[in-house]
């Protein structure tokens, strides 16, 4: 067995441990034989096994699901952009789908959860069109810098707008403020069902374009000289990103170093093959959303602090942390 193919094996097994400590572990601490029971015996007479499979098993499914999304989100970026400092907040989509949850909010089009998903959905997608619609134009069009810098200006423009409307309508702060914590908490798993096939199908694009997108990142001339049709990889890419992080945002609101870190951390362990490195990332994505959720449990009871939070909180120091110790991966 290679290196690279132990290292994915070993990251599938923190993974399953994750998700057993997020069915286990909580204001009501639940043995895992209990566990084991109430997904393949269920017996709603029992209060446990209840729990389980009407509460833990949905914040798993999304946590799993918008773990995996940006993982592979962040690392598609940071090979597109050659910059293992990319995020997929680049394209603008955390503000995209901040604003369309407000104004959803503050006409009353989306009151619940449910309704917030494709909202918020909808507007992380136009966020990224609009961005590369800019990044588009004149000269270098379509250059991964003038789509970051297009991102970093219509983020700072949607996010005034906002901040504009949350300033005018209390009422929808309250309920905004909620969202862009990011949680796994309020949500069934039935709400994010059709995010699912959309991040599976991504992520299997993501596999099969990574070769063309390997070639890209050896340089233009050496992508041409393959063979490789530049503007269209990178409009591929693009649009995988786009569908992975708005289908995160969407499940679980804005959460934070994911995308960023999980990324850098593979690439350091497996190197610079853009399939190990999707492989890598989406279960080491949905095992640090997974077990900073546990975290977030654990830590204030009897209440609990948001995902979101913690993977702020806990990826930073992290990250903090491999800054100081390793070099920065080479793209």
């Amino acid at each position: 067995m290679s290196k690279r193919a132990a290292i994915a094996g070993l990251c599938l097994l923190v993974l399953v441990g994750a998700i057993a400590l997020s069915l286990a572990i909580g204001a009501r601490s639940i043995d895992l034989e209990t566990v084991w029971h109430a997904l393949t015996a269920f017996d709603p007479s029992d209060k446990d096994q209840l729990i389980v499979r009407t509460t833990r098993v949905s914040r798993t499914v999304i946590g799993v699901l918008a773990g995996a999304a940006l993982g592979v989100a962040g690392a598609l970026m940071q090979s597109l952009t050659r910059n293992p400092f990319a995020d997929p907040g680049l394209l603008g989509i955390n503000a995209g789908a901040s604003l369309a949850v407000v104004i959803a909010l503050s006409t009353g089009l989306a009151t619940g959860f449910a309704a917030q998903v494709p909202v918020a959905f909808v507007g992380a997608g136009l966020a990224a069109i609009l961005v590369y619609a800019i990044g588009a134009r004149g000269a270098a069009a379509g250059a991964p810098v003038r789509l970051a810098l297009a991102g970093v200006a219509l983020t700072a423009l949607l996010t005034s707008i906002t901040y504009a409307v949350l300033m005018v309508n209390e009422s929808t702060l309250d309920q905004y403020r909620m969202w862009v914590a990011g949680s796994l908490t309020g949500r069934q798993a039935e709400d994010v069902l059709p995010l699912i096939p959309i991040v599976l199908v991504a992520i299997l694009a993501a596999l099969i374009a990574s070769r063309q997108l390997e070639a890209v990142a050896l340089g233009e001339d050496a992508a041409r000289a393959l063979g490789v049709n530049i503007a269209a990889i990178r409009t591929v890419i693009i649009v995988l990103v786009t569908l992975l992080a708005a289908a995160a945002t969407a499940a679980a609101g804005p959460i934070v170093f994911v995308g960023l870190a999980v990324p850098h951390l593979a690439r350091a362990l497996i190197g610079a093959s853009l399939p190990w490195l999707v492989v890598v990332s989406a279960f080491g994505g949905a095992a640090l959303v997974l077990l900073c959720d546990v975290v977030g449990r654990v830590v204030a009871p009897p209440g609990e602090i948001g995902v979101g939070i913690t993977t702020a909180f806990i990826g930073g120091i992290i990250f903090a942390l491999m800054a100081r110790r390793m070099k920065v991966v080479e793209l």
